[in-house]
């Protein structure tokens, strides 16, 4: 973690990956939303949204594991103990509270939700997702309908994260967007040891693995491994 020479109160929490990736999910997420509602060429356009935050839900699960100090799940994953010494004051962390991890994990979820269930979705017209053929008609309707609630209670939670960013702005004073676009805030608990020296090798590896995944999902090919025969196949006579 990089420590500024001028001011040793601010360091480095949010590494670059990490950041690229918030912040072109706000655009992925953004743009599914405009295009979700739209026939035609648009439509082909919520599955390219829904393509790159596919990609990059890849990149921030492997990320979780394989980045610097504050990117990775471990560092803070909200345990019963961290929940209680937020609660209690006592906590002292320098990435996301225990009750923020709380809401990374729930919308994390919802994302990765909204992607695997968009793989299965089709709207009767212009749309299917590259995986809607491996299942029933009936079955693919019955995720889209999944697929439109999880977006609704997506929403729901976007606007309780703009809600809590305001608070943190207007009682706390403390902007949360800020460091989300340079990577530094102050450190009330002194700065912390590094692990920023291969970032670079892990960040285009994971995003090798990420772009492999979502070209193998969105190309068709795992139709040619989990296609059922035909339904009006011709039944094989029995040999008496």
């Amino acid at each position: 973690m990089h420590v500024n020479k001028k001011d040793t109160d601010v360091i480095q929490v949010w590494d670059l990956p990490l950041r690229l990736c918030h912040w072109l999910l706000v655009l992925g997420v953004l743009g599914a939303y405009v295009t979700a509602d739209y026939r035609g060429p648009l439509i082909d356009w919520h599955g390219r949204f829904g393509a790159l935050v596919l990609g990059l839900l890849v990149f921030r699960v492997i990320w979780g594991f394989t980045g610097t100090l504050h990117a990775r799940f471990v560092s803070f994953f909200p345990t019963p103990a961290r929940i209680v010494s937020y609660v209690n004051g006592d906590w002292r962390g320098q990435g996301h509270t225990p009750i923020g991890a709380v809401a990374v994990f729930v919308l994390l979820g919802v994302l990765l939700f909204l992607a695997f269930t968009g793989l299965f979705a089709n709207d009767d017209i212009a749309f299917q997702g590259p995986w809607w053929h491996l299942v029933a008609k009936p079955v693919s309707d019955s995720i889209s309908g999944w697929h439109a609630k999880a977006f609704g209670i997506l929403k729901v939670l976007i606007l309780l994260h703009l809600t809590a960013i305001g608070f943190y702005r207007l009682f706390k004073k403390r902007n949360l967007v800020k460091p989300m676009l340079t990577g530094n805030k102050s450190a009330s608990g002194g700065p912390l040891s590094s692990d920023s020296d291969a970032v670079l090798p892990r960040f285009l590896i994971a995003s090798a693995i990420s772009v492999a995944v979502t070209w193998v999902i969105y190309s068709g090919v795992p139709g040619h491994w989990f296609s059922a025969p035909p339904a009006d196949a011709p039944a094989t006579a029995a040999a008496w």
